[in-house]
C-alpha cells in the first residue's frame, strides 16, 4: 500500500466553502495521522478577478452574481455560517461585509510556499477574512498577516509592492482551468483524484483511505 498523499488545494480566499473544505480535509488528516506521508499545497482560484480594490458589499455581490433575493442571499449565508460551525471554523459575515479582490492574497501565499509556511498563512488568511472582516486586498493587512505566522513583515511588504509572483500566480491559474477546474474548492489528490467542494471531515477521512488502501478505480 502506497501510504504517500500529494493534495493540491486549488481555492480562493473569498470562498466560504473553501475555508469549510480545509477544516474538514485538515480533521480528516489529523485521523488519517502517521499512516499517510502528505504532501499539501495551495494553488490560486479567483473567484472575482475583476473585482475593484475598494471590493463589494457581499449582499449586493451575491443577488447579483447569483440573481437571488436579499432574504435568500442572507438564508444562505446563515446555513454556511452553521456548516462552518460544525468544523470549528467562525463565519462573522454579514449584510455590510465586503467582498474584496484576492490577487495579492495569492502572491503572498505563493511567497509563503518559498518560506514554508504555505498552510499558516492560507489559514490566516481566511481567518482574517471571514472571521476578523479585515480588507485582505490591502497590503499593509496582509503584510499583517504574514508577520503574524512568523514570517518578515519587511519582506511580506517589498513582495507585494512589487511584481514578484504575479506571472506564476497567472499562470497557475491558467492551468488549473487548463486542467478542468471550474469551481472551488478542488482537491486534486496523488495528481490523479478530485474531490470536490467543502466536503464534511468524515467524506474526506473515507475518500483518502480508499485512495489510499488503493482500492480506487480509473
Amino acid at each position: 500500500m502506497n501510504n504517500t498523499l500529494k493534495i493540491d488545494f486549488v481555492s480562493d480566499i473569498v470562498c466560504p466553502w473553501c475555508a469549510i473544505g480545509l477544516a474538514g480535509l485538515n480533521t480528516a488528516l489529523e485521523r488519517i495521522g502517521a499512516e499517510a506521508q502528505v504532501d499539501l499545497s495551495f494553488h490560486p482560484f479567483e473567484l472575482n478577478p475583476d473585482m475593484p480594490a475598494a471590493g463589494q458589499s457581499q449582499l449586493e455581490h451575491i443577488t447579483e452574481k447569483y440573481r437571488i433575493s436579499a432574504d435568500q442571499a442572507r438564508a444562505n449565508r446563515e446555513q454556511i455560517r452553521a456548516r462552518a460551525a460544525t468544523v470549528g471554523f467562525t463565519m462573522n459575515r454579514g449584510d455590510d461585509s465586503l467582498v474584496y479582490n484576492t490577487f495579492d492574497g495569492h502572491r503572498l501565499i505563493a511567497w509563503a510556499q518559498e518560506k514554508g509556511r504555505q498552510p499558516e498563512v492560507k489559514a490566516a488568511l481566511l481567518k482574517a477574512y471571514f472571521t476578523d472582516g479585515q480588507n485582505i486586498a490591502d497590503r499593509k493587512v496582509l503584510a499583517d498577516v504574514a508577520a503574524g505566522v512568523g514570517l518578515d513583515r519587511a519582506e511580506a511588504s517589498e513582495v507585494l509592492a512589487s511584481d514578484r509572483f504575479v506571472q506564476e500566480v497567472r499562470e497557475e491559474e491558467a492551468l488549473w482551468v487548463q486542467r478542468g477546474i471550474n469551481s472551488v474548492p478542488a482537491v486534486v489528490v496523488n495528481e490523479r483524484y478530485l474531490i470536490s467542494g467543502g466536503q464534511p471531515p468524515e467524506v474526506f477521512e473515507q475518500q483518502l483511505r480508499t485512495i489510499l488502501s488503493g482500492q480506487v478505480r480509473d
